[in-house]
């Protein structure tokens, strides 16, 4: 895209975020009784096993009213261990007052040693993380912390006799298993409760009226003492409550092999339901090759934070990425190149397929890109015929932009157009076609309209939605174009008149959403040519208000596109990615009320011990207050749990506090295809 700087953005106004908790308790009623002085405190007898009771607390009495006649006692019954407070203790034999007047003997030796039992054990499961630490935020929490969670040991995921749901179940039982090391087998709803259900319905998410509302994405999450229950309409919602369920579990949760954990969930209520519908992340392949393990990487960390899209941008000057059956030469010779003279590589169809399925599986749609008419020359060192001059260029592998095109006025330009995008349409489910058109500088005028429309005619004609980089926009406008906007300010008239004739958009602000801007001025990878994009620049704008002219309902959403003519290695990859991803997914989810500064940077620092729990590389941005990442106690005698080696991490950080990315390690090549 272009490096072109321009002046930044206003920021947005905060709001503070809106808390939603359970009403307070009623005060009492005038005139009534008044609590007597508690009952004097007799420790429990010594129990031959020994026994650690939770701190003894003295129960409030209420007298019974004075009547003027002497009254019968009333038949002697056991009192009640009550299940939520610290037991009731008095002495052995005393009777004490019922609020009704009836007087009842103190609870036996055992009784009270089992309520000691009882009351430490929910000491001990007190959760480590809160309901409304989830990034990102939730449109609605609403704590009970006396309905906190333990999952058992034994516990089964429950889901709806539904092929895409138990997919979900699933995929909550292979993110629990390594951790906690219990079976978690997945089964058909019973009738009776369970601990783990997932339930297609009704979600009682609050719902909207208009194409983006979302609703087929919100889901319902419950947690009380009997279990947990996530609720949607699609299985999508069912796969982002598995991942706010996630979030809500101890960060000894990410741990490849089992830990010695108590695996407690906040009580409470979640309702929740993304802003907008389009919310994704962008991954350049093409400057730096990166193989199909990489890409499933980067797909789980977009399915954490709920992003729904990864774009690909396939193809460049550097190298073409994906195989193309009818033109064969794209990838054996024009896939053997990228920056610095590295030994390239491509995706055959196998990989791609791989890809797409992977991203299906966690309820991503990838968008792919073929970049036209510009940034061709890898495909013109493959096939000279498609150059102006008919003469093949030699491979590039620097980083300027603007030089290379293929002949716009030749009919054999159009026949490859259409090969290479009906071949990718075909092997790509999703509803999107990314056809580029950025920095084309040498084809000009009517010859760069004429070349665009007549591409998004082909897209049209293949049933799918043309997408292209705001400089599509003097070309004409074809039924629910969608152009993605990279500029650094925003006043656009032009892109502002396009939306008018129908265009929708997808905004990528260079200075706020482009993850290949450094942080800082000493970051040791990334540009500046858009400015500097720390945490805060990277979460302080608003989608529904940045451009002027453009109504909130024109815009489907965000994405963040990673650009790697500097960018080697997976562990760079999510050094430049995290912590500022998840800062762009709450932009892109939550809505205004329920976003502040102060309340995402704290919630997001807790993220920081999960990161290194599962070996992530990450930025340990100064603007975050990152606790120290705690002890993992590791269950003795267990062997590592086996994973795909798309989650093999890159980096393991050791414990401690976050630490900065360790220098690039010389890239392997065996997970590239040659």
């Amino acid at each position: 895209m272009s490096r072109t700087p321009r002046t930044g953005v206003a920021p947005v106004t905060e709001q503070p975020r809106q808390a939603d908790a359970d009403p307070a308790p009623a005060a009492p009623a005038p005139g009534g009784p008044t609590p007597a002085a508690p009952a004097p405190v007799v420790p429990a007898p010594v129990m031959p096993a020994p026994v650690m009771p939770a701190p003894v607390m003295p129960a409030p009495v209420m007298p019974a009213p004075v009547m003027p006649a002497p009254v019968m006692p009333a038949p002697v019954v056991p009192a009640p261990v009550v299940p939520q407070g610290s037991p009731t203790v008095t002495p052995a034999g005393a009777a004490t007052a019922t609020p009704q007047g009836s007087p009842t003997v103190a609870p036996s030796a055992t009784a009270l040693a089992r309520s000691a039992v009882e009351a430490a054990g929910r000491l001990l499961a007190r959760p480590t993380v809160g309901l409304g630490d989830v990034v990102p935020a939730p449109v609605s929490v609403r704590p009970r912390p006396a309905a906190d969670f333990v999952l058992p040991a034994d516990a089964a995921v429950r889901v709806s006799a539904d092929p895409a749901a138990r997919e979900v179940a699933e995929h909550l039982a292979e993110l629990l298993r390594p951790a906690t090391g219990y079976p978690l087998p997945v089964a058909d709803l019973p009738t009776a409760p369970g601990p783990l259900w997932l339930t297609l319905g009704a979600a009682a998410a609050p719902r909207h009226t208009g194409p983006a509302a979302g609703d087929e994405e919100g889901y319902r999450l419950d947690v009380d003492p009997d279990g947990v229950r996530i609720t949607a309409d699609t299985a999508t919602g069912l796969f982002h409550g598995v991942q706010t369920l996630r979030q809500l579990l101890p960060t000894a949760v990410e741990s490849r092999t089992p830990v010695a954990e108590r695996w407690v969930v906040p009580g409470g209520t979640i309702v929740d339901r993304p802003r907008f519908p389009y919310r994704g992340a962008m991954l350049d392949v093409a400057r730096h090759f990166f193989g199909v393990d990489d890409v499933c990487r980067v797909l789980d960390h977009l399915a954490r934070y709920k992003l729904n899209h990864l774009h690909l941008h396939l193809t460049d000057d550097q190298g073409w990425r994906i195989a193309v059956d009818s033109w064969p030469r794209l990838t054996t010779v024009g896939g053997r190149t990228e920056v610095g003279g590295g030994p390239g590589g491509w995706y055959t169809a196998a990989d791609y397929r791989r890809i797409v399925e992977y991203a299906a599986r966690r309820h991503i749609t990838v968008v792919p890109e073929v970049d036209l008419p510009g940034h061709t020359n890898a495909a013109l060192v493959a096939y000279p015929e498609l150059a102006p001059d008919k003469v093949a260029p030699p491979p590039y592998t620097g980083t300027e932009v603007g030089f290379s095109h293929v002949d716009p006025a030749d009919e054999r330009t159009y026949a490859f157009v259409a090969d290479v995008l009906g071949e990718l349409a075909a092997a790509t489910p999703g509803p999107w076609l990314h056809i580029g058109g950025d920095e084309a500088y040498k084809v000009k005028g009517a010859a760069y309209t004429g070349f665009v429309e007549r591409v998004q005619r082909i897209v049209a004609g293949l049933g799918r939605t043309v997408v292209g980089w705001h400089q599509i926009t003097p070309a004409g406008q074809v039924d629910s174009r969608v152009l993605q906007w990279w500029g650094t300010d925003g006043d656009d008239p032009t892109v502002a008149e396009a939306v008018r004739r129908g265009a929708r958009l997808i905004l990528s602000p260079g200075n706020h959403a482009y993850l290949d801007m450094k942080y800082t001025p000493d970051t040791p990878l990334g540009h500046n040519w858009a400015g500097l994009i720390d945490v805060h620049r990277a979460y302080h704008w608003d989608p529904a208000t940045h451009l002027a002219g453009v109504p909130a309902e024109a815009v489907l959403g965000l994405e963040a596109p990673l650009w790697t003519e500097s960018v080697t290695s997976l562990a760079e990859i999510e050094f430049l990615l995290l912590p500022r991803l998840p800062a762009l997914a709450e932009v892109a989810w939550s809505t205004p009320s329920t976003r502040s500064w102060a309340g995402f940077r704290d919630r997001l620092a807790g993220h920081g011990p999960r990161w290194h729990a599962a070996g992530i590389a990450f930025h340990p941005s100064p603007e975050i207050p990152w606790p120290a990442a705690p002890p993992v106690r590791h269950l003795p005698h267990t062997a590592p749990t086996s994973r795909p080696t798309h989650t093999t991490p890159a980096h393991t950080p050791a414990p401690g506090t976050p630490q900065p990315m360790p220098a690039p390690a010389p890239r392997a090549n065996d997970t590239r295809t040659s």
